[in-house]
């Protein structure tokens, strides 16, 4: 039986999907970027698919598969003889760790960083906790081996904060219980943020966070529990504090 033809216009789609496969992926970003910055506000309808289209230089096939994943996020809503719509800031998933990517790091809002904080302080210590009694040897070592990275990074803050991202990283994982590691993944991308945020705190300052850094992997070799709750403790202490020092400089 012979296929029906395709249309002109959907072939054409399916060439460009093809040939350009980063294209859906950026035109999404860049569609949360104005729905962030304000462009599109709450409530607002965005262009039409073929307008948007226009404007990015794209199919409407591409713009129809980005508009789903916002919606996926719930950033839009389609609605029948409406269009899409810009949903309320309380629909967006906001704990997505994509969603937190799409944001740039001096976009986000301060109320953000303390609730990353919160939730941080809220989990974290019993994450170090858990995995002080069930980390295995190797996660133990490769904990060891991101402190160290942190420890030898001096001033290249690139170093020292893809070393700490991946210290959490390891330690929720470490921590063996699933749904925290779940969570780490989003700790990982607001932990990125707020690093960013915190970038003009001083060699000093980091080196104390390398301290407490090093009583957590300690705690954890000597299966001590009660050090790990502390320690991770005192990172949060740290990274409140130097949160507080980047509000300032950032507000004067």
């Amino acid at each position: 039986m012979n296929e029906t033809p395709k249309k002109a216009d959907e072939a054409t789609d399916e060439r460009e999907t093809v040939r350009r496969p980063r294209v859906m992926p950026d035109v999404t970003k860049a569609l949360a970027s104005d729905i962030f910055s304000g462009r599109y506000p709450a409530g607002s309808s965005l262009p039409t698919e073929n307008d948007l289209g226009v404007e990015y230089g794209v199919s409407r096939t591409v713009i129809r598969e980005a508009l789903k994943v916002l919606a996926a996020k719930g950033l839009v809503l389609s609605r029948p003889r409406i269009g899409t719509v810009v949903c309320d800031q309380d629909n967006w998933n906001i704990i997505d760790p994509q969603v937190l990517a799409w944001h740039a790091p001096h976009a986000l809002d301060d109320k953000l960083f303390d609730a990353i904080l919160e939730t941080r302080r809220a989990i974290e210590p019993l994450v170090a906790e858990l995995a002080a009694a069930r980390a295995t040897l190797q996660e133990i070592a490769d904990l060891e081996a991101a402190w160290r990275g942190m420890a030898g990074a001096g001033e290249d803050l690139v170093t020292f904060s893809r070393s700490d991202i991946a210290f959490h990283h390891i330690l929720y994982a470490a921590s063996h219980n699933p749904i925290f590691r779940q969570i780490g993944n989003l700790i990982d991308t607001g932990l990125k943020f707020s690093l960013e945020a915190t970038a003009t705190i001083s060699l000093d300052r980091r080196m104390e966070a390398v301290a407490a850094h090093r009583e957590v992997v300690e705690a954890l070799r000597m299966r001590d529990t009660e050090a790990a709750r502390g320690a991770a403790n005192r990172i949060l202490d740290l990274a409140a504090r130097d949160l507080v020092s980047a509000k300032k400089l950032k507000n004067n």
